[in-house]
């Protein structure tokens, strides 16, 4: 259960709460200076093998949604695109595409497969909702496995809602998708991760902003996104701020929690409960 909402002046226990539980998740400082890699790591390669398979042989209700949408066909803003996993599929039915993302690597990637594919690409190098001004409004915006990055999380949905013409479809894992680390964390570091927010929590937040939208869980087939076990384990590794060192000893461990060396898949949403989430926007 919830906790009731705080009094009008402040924000409701309900955005407290999101905000709180994502602040949970950051690492600790002395495990962070104990290694020279960044554990933020972006596997660019497995972005863009996950884009060009969903472009591949698009599915799940997040695209089903997206392309009714776009009956007649129409423009499209993608909100933390990365290679392009949730605008590529739709280029059939989309008169121009914008995206928006932090990674400019990224984009590049995104705006690479666009124009080999005949479709004008704006891209936008920025954080979303400051860049919203300079995306403009769209016929349909997708959001992708995004939200559980957004601390501030009203104004954030509050931009993606002005910026649709037609529909908003958001889609993210049910639960927190580092949440299958955390077994790792406490194998070694000691470290007790946290298991929240959820899309339910998301869910609650939208009712509570007067945003009323549909939902729909569904479980995303796992995919090739990494070339080899061997790709998987440095990702897991740098994730976990272990150094390279222990290479052979996270290997041990994802073995021994189950995964298939000859079907390395991401240990985030791949294979996960998954959850649609669409809205009418109000962009005009």
């Amino acid at each position: 259960m919830h906790e009731e909402r705080n009094g009008a002046a402040g924000p409701s226990a309900l955005l407290a709460r999101w905000r709180s539980e994502l602040a949970a998740w950051t690492i600790p400082e002395h495990i962070i200076a104990a290694v020279s890699e960044s554990p933020r790591v972006l596997p660019h390669r497995v972005f863009a093998r996950r884009a060009d398979r969903m472009a591949a042989s698009p599915s799940g209700p997040s695209f089903s949604r997206e392309w009714a949408a776009l009956d007649p066909p129409g423009t499209v803003l993608d909100v933390g695109s990365g290679a392009g996993a949730a605008s590529l599929p739709l280029l059939a039915r989309s008169t121009s595409l914008t995206a928006v993302d932090s990674d400019a690597d990224m984009l590049a990637m995104l705006g690479e497969r666009a124009a080999a594919a005949g479709v004008p690409a704006r891209l936008i190098h920025g954080q979303w909702p400051e860049v919203a001004p300079e995306a403009g409004v769209c016929d349909v915006v997708t959001c992708h496995h995004v939200t559980y990055n957004v601390q501030d999380i009203a104004p954030f949905l509050a931009a993606l809602t002005a910026a649709g013409r037609r529909k908003v479809v958001l889609e993210m894992t049910a639960t927190h998708p580092l949440v299958t680390l955390n077994g790792l964390w406490l194998r070694f570091h000691g470290l007790r991760r946290p298991d929240g927010p959820t899309a339910d929590d998301l869910m609650a937040i939208l009712a509570e902003l007067g945003i009323v939208a549909g939902h729909e869980r569904w479980t995303r087939p796992s995919g090739a996104d990494y070339e080899s076990f061997a790709e998987l384990t440095d990702v897991t590794r740098r994730r976990l701020c272990l150094p390279p060192e222990r290479l052979a000893d996270v290997a041990a461990a994802l073995r021994e929690s189950g995964v298939n060396p000859d079907h390395p898949v991401d240990l985030g949403s791949s294979g996960r409960e998954v959850v649609t989430i669409w809205w009418d926007g109000t962009g005009s």
